[in-house]
């Protein structure tokens, strides 16, 4: 009997022809020939995080989760090459156990590594990109059912391509991930008023190691969040009262978060200089149109630019924000109305979460977005990596 996948969100369920489970790269290999002789499309999952259908097939979903655990490391060169399909959860203490750990993690950590690669997940923190700049090789199996691999040293085009590309160049084996030694960090959360946290927003991100906000339409107050090295005080003005929370800890576990509810969600990102009076906007036609049934809070973080082809800070340092709601309430509406605000503002939208945008926009919002698709073609000239969304989202039609 055929089975049924379904994401985290829940937003997400079908039936494909069948689900795949490759223990090594071996297996992966054979499974890609079969799929190739049968003329299917292939489509891979990590953890099921992402939001919009970019694993969605009538064929072969192929699931990286037996494809865990670290390949090797080197403490001294503070690098490790990981299966693709590591949940970032397990790798964290796995890391830590060896003296080393990634520079930085998302609000949750619920992905699978391949999948927080391949969309540009991120976290918070002017100094820091997002996740996928933290991978310095990256190996995958390809349509034409070999192996390459790529770096920065290694075939950069291929590399930069590679580093953000929805599974639509191959699929991740094994990354290499350049790490730091083990650190633990002090977290501290105020809650003050809005207009108290605007005023004083530059300061608060040039001033943390690690800084974003939340903000609460219901009582339009603001939470704020500081990360830096205990033996640290900020260079930021500090909140004189409201401290919520005061907690120490090692990184891997005081920089993701649990989250009880599931939730859909939208994640715009703005350039940095644009952000305050984005978020000033999206404050407004909250508490004038959506305040009634807009029970999730909006959360505001920066990222350090890079040149990664489609990572949402591709060229610019940015500002994200991203808008929830509760998985089993409508969406909709609210997330088309401020849709608009982020377009206005330049905003690209975040590839593993709800967004409409298709090719004829996204174009236009990526210096190398052409640079990409070269690569695309070259790797995948037939398109078996592709699916009805994702052909929508390149304008490869001419794929099919």
């Amino acid at each position: 009997m055929a089975e049924q996948w379904r994401n985290w969100s829940e937003n997400l369920r079908f039936t494909p022809t069948r689900i795949e489970r490759p223990a090594d790269e071996e297996e992966l290999l054979a499974l890609l020939a079969r799929a190739a002789d049968e003329e299917r499309q292939v489509r891979a999952v990590g953890a099921g995080h992402s939001m919009p259908p970019l694993v969605v097939t009538p064929d072969v979903l192929v699931s990286l989760e037996r494809m865990q655990g670290i390949v090797e490391h080197d403490a001294d060169a503070r690098e490790a090459t990981l299966w693709a399909g590591t949940p970032l959860q397990r790798l964290g203490p796995e890391l830590h156990a060896l003296g080393l750990a990634m520079e930085n993690y998302g609000d949750v950590n619920y992905q699978a590594l391949a999948g927080a690669i391949g969309t540009g997940t991120h976290g918070s923190g002017g100094g820091f990109g997002v996740l996928s700049t933290q991978a310095v090789g990256l190996r995958m199996a390809t349509a034409a059912g070999g192996i390459v691999e790529c770096s920065a040293r290694e075939d950069d085009e291929l590399f930069r391509a590679a580093q953000v590309s929805l599974g639509a160049l191959g699929i991740f084996t094994r990354i290499r991930l350049r790490l730091e030694p083990t650190f633990r960090l002090r977290r501290r959360e105020w809650c003050v008023d809005t207009e108290t946290a605007l005023a004083q927003l530059d300061g608060h991100i040039a001033g943390n190691r690690n800084f974003d906000f939340y903000w609460y339409p219901r009582r339009d107050e603001v939470r704020l969040r500081t990360l830096n090295p205990p033996e640290r005080e900020p260079d930021a003005p500090t909140p004189r009262s409201g401290l919520y929370r005061d907690e120490t800890g090692w990184s891997h576990e005081i920089i993701p978060r649990p989250q009880t509810f599931k939730y859909i969600e939208m994640e715009y990102a703005v350039p940095l200089a644009a952000g305050p009076a984005c978020f000033r906007e999206v404050r407004r036609r909250i508490r004038a149109r959506h305040r009634r049934y807009a029970a999730w809070r909006v959360l505001y973080r920066t990222i350090k630019a890079d040149d990664t082809c489609l990572s949402i800070a591709s060229g610019r340092d940015t500002v994200t924000m991203a808008i929830l709601q509760n998985n089993t309430l409508p969406h909709e509406d609210y997330f088309a109305d401020l849709e608009a605000v982020f377009r206005a503002h330049d905003g690209r939208p975040h590839w593993g979460k709800t967004h409409t945008l298709e090719a004829d926009t996204l174009s236009g919002l990526y210096p190398q977005w052409r640079r990409f698709h070269d690569v695309r073609r070259r790797m995948d000239p037939k398109g078996r990596f592709l699916n009805r969304y994702l052909r929508r989202l390149f304008g490869a039609e001419e794929d099919a």
